[in-house]
């Protein structure tokens, strides 16, 4: 079986825009989360990355067209953004690696998923069809522009279909009225259907089939652009609702940051979005590493990628009950209140281990030896007994590694009474010796990235022989988990100890990812 090294990576996260601030900020026992105030002043602390985009346009423009980066800043959300500059920081810790991913064609593949997606591009391009539909509406449905409106004044009778006047429902839902009311007028306006029909004799307009097509189409698009500016001033109508949907939700979707990637790396093997909620990172590494070992691919760029917290997230979250919100750290494996959301990204360049090294490349960290995934089959939320140690035991199989062999272990632990569970779980499988470390409460829950945070503080750790603190202090551990097991990294870092190394994520919708790694030998 072939063996399996990573040979490069690159982070986004909380006070952390690359690699190598991540590491210094791993030293301290001290949280990264701030407060959010997104709906206004809150009591949520959530993770939010630093990042910058503008740090790697030396790189972009040393490689494409000045307007590529540009290109880049308007048209990609935060997401592609954070992926872009965690794959060009993993670039970094072995030179020359860039054009090796290059010269293996198709036999470098590039994994970037997502977990939630591109949410704040969504939110505020459909926030922006909102308030232009009901623009749009109103204009529509108000008697100097509609003759069936100023009809229906005369008699007042009821039509099929019509719904209550707005001045006739609580202040509370007069939003939700005028839209509805507003939006039937609309639909039975004359002047709009005559005004519609004067646009599509405007966009019936073709590319004729002589000359040039390219300058032909140009032109084309010029006279529809002048046409509809004559009708606009002829209606003095608000602009259409479909005129203020921006491209960029086609250009943001969850396979952009991959594509983005392959694009910007000039990588030209299999490129797609793997999504797997929490989950996310252990299930991309699992195929990277069956790619590389069924000899599909000698390389895979693996990464994730979850966009800042915005109200969307923290609010459907909170109303999951899952999140805390008394405007303090909730840690792991304490007092249970709920976790932390946050955002940000992680890219590992996943390689031949002979290959590579062959080359003169060095791998960095542990090596990943296997990866078990299973689904609870149960509930969307709250984590089986049966799912995530099925997971661990398929995991520990495949690494050919025994309970008594594993050292180390990093939980999903959520600060949620998932955690207690989580730790009963593992007991069943690993002896009371294992070391187990907790980060949720440093970096937040950043979504499909926080697996790949996770691992990477555990190579991390590894290279230089000890496991990072956490913000636990040793007090602090919650009663009832203590009694399960007490060997934990609290507040003080910790030597590494000998033996294969865990990781276990679990995601919503029940599906758990479990990392057995090992140190190099």
């Amino acid at each position: 079986m072939r063996r399996v090294g990573i040979f490069g990576w690159g982070v986004v996260a909380p006070r952390s825009p690359n690699i190598e601030a991540f590491a210094k900020n791993l030293a301290s026992s001290e949280t990264w989360l701030t407060p959010f105030n997104g709906f206004g002043p809150d009591n949520f602390l959530v993770g939010n990355p630093t990042f910058n985009l503008a740090d790697y346009k030396p790189w972009i423009d040393a490689r494409f067209p000045g307007s590529r980066f540009s290109q880049l800043e308007r048209k990609m959300g935060q997401p592609t953004q954070y992926a872009i500059g965690a794959f060009i920081q993993s670039l970094s810790q072995n030179p020359g690696i860039e054009k090796e991913l290059q010269d293996l064609g198709a036999r470098a593949h590039v994994y970037v998923g997502t977990g939630l997606g591109d949410l704040p591009t969504i939110q505020n391009i459909s926030l922006d069809l909102y308030r232009a539909q009901r623009r749009w509406d109103r204009f529509w449905a108000s008697p100097e522009h509609n003759s069936a409106v100023r009809a229906w004044r005369e008699t007042r009778e009821a039509l099929p279909g019509m719904p209550p006047e707005p001045s006739t429902i609580e202040e509370v839902e007069r939003d939700k009225a005028e839209d509805d009311w507003w939006h039937f007028w609309a639909g039975r306006s004359p002047e709009l259907r005559e005004y519609l029909e004067e646009l599509r004799e405007i966009e019936a307009m073709g590319v004729p089939d002589e000359g040039d097509v390219e300058s032909a189409k140009l032109a084309v698009i010029k006279e529809k652009r002048t046409r509809n500016a004559r009708l606009q001033k002829k209606w003095s109508s608000p602009e259409p609702p479909w005129n203020a949907v921006s491209s960029n939700v086609l250009w943001n979707i969850h396979n952009t940051p991959a594509s983005q990637v392959s694009m910007l790396g000039q990588i030209t093997g299999m490129t797609f979005a793997p999504v797997a909620a929490c989950s996310s990172f252990g299930y991309g590494l699992k195929l990277a590493m069956n790619a590389i070992r069924l000899g599909e691919a000698k390389a895979v760029v693996l990464g994730m990628t979850d966009a800042a917290p915005n109200p969307l997230v923290v609010g459907g979250f909170y109303n999951a009950r899952v999140i805390s919100a008394d405007a303090a750290v909730s840690k792991p494996l304490t007092a249970l209140r709920g976790t932390h959301i946050a955002g940000g990204a992680v890219v590992w360049v996943v390689g031949d281990y002979e290959h590579f090294t062959q080359k003169g490349y060095k791998a960095l960290g542990l090596e990943p030896v296997a990866v078990g995934v299973t689904a609870d089959a149960d509930h969307i939320i709250t984590p089986s007994k049966e799912g995530p140690t099925l997971a661990i035991r398929e995991a520990l199989a495949s690494a050919g590694c025994e309970p008594k062999d594993v050292g180390s272990w990093d939980l999903h632990a959520t600060a949620t009474p998932g955690d207690f569970l989580e730790v009963q779980n593992l007991r069943d499988v690993l002896p009371d010796s294992v070391l187990i470390t907790a980060r949720k409460g440093t970096f937040g829950h950043g979504m499909s990235a926080g697996g790949g945070w996770e691992l990477t503080a555990q190579y991390l750790g590894a290279e230089q022989g000890k496991v990072y603190p956490t913000p636990l202090a040793a007090p602090e551990l919650n009663k009832q988990i203590a009694k399960v097991h007490k060997h934990f990294v609290f507040d003080h870092e910790e030597p590494a100890p000998e033996g294969c190394s865990g990781k276990l994520s679990m995601g919503v919708g029940g599906i758990n990812a479990c990392i057995i790694s090992r140190p190099w030998k």
